[in-house]
């Protein structure tokens, strides 16, 4: 390459990178943690079996190296979940009133959020009705 064409490539150069500068633009690069990762969470209950109108206690044990936005209880009704509650803050607990319809067990199970909008499910717990 002869010293005119490096020249001319060069002030090329000179050239672009001054008006990018002018007009604000340039190149923006940007590293940070973006968390794609779901909360891990575990659910426990009080009581494994109860009376109908008892009241069960749920604990949510939640975590996420951002953090937990918050955590929402639900039970089965048939195939559909039905939420009982959310907690924002930990301890993540709900009181269950255990149905009083007839059935004779009740599945629960915890939706944690971390602070990223991840989110993920519990284990599920089946708590037996006593008639």
């Amino acid at each position: 390459m002869s010293f005119l064409q490096r020249w001319h490539l060069s002030t090329l150069a000179l050239l672009a990178s001054v008006l990018l500068a002018a007009c604000g633009g340039g190149i923006y690069l940007e590293f940070d943690d973006y968390d794609d990762l779901p909360p891990v969470v575990e659910l426990a209950a009080s009581s494994l079996s109860a009376f109908a109108g008892d009241s069960v206690r749920l604990v949510a044990a939640a975590a996420d190296e951002n953090g937990i936005d918050h955590v929402s209880f639900y039970r089965y009704d048939g195939n559909t979940a039905v939420r009982l509650g959310t907690d924002g803050s930990s301890p993540y607990d709900w009181q269950l009133l255990v149905p009083a319809d007839g059935r004779t067990s009740v599945i629960v199970f915890a939706h944690a959020v971390d602070n990223a909008g991840n989110a993920t499910d519990s284990n599920l717990v089946t708590i037996s009705i006593a008639p």
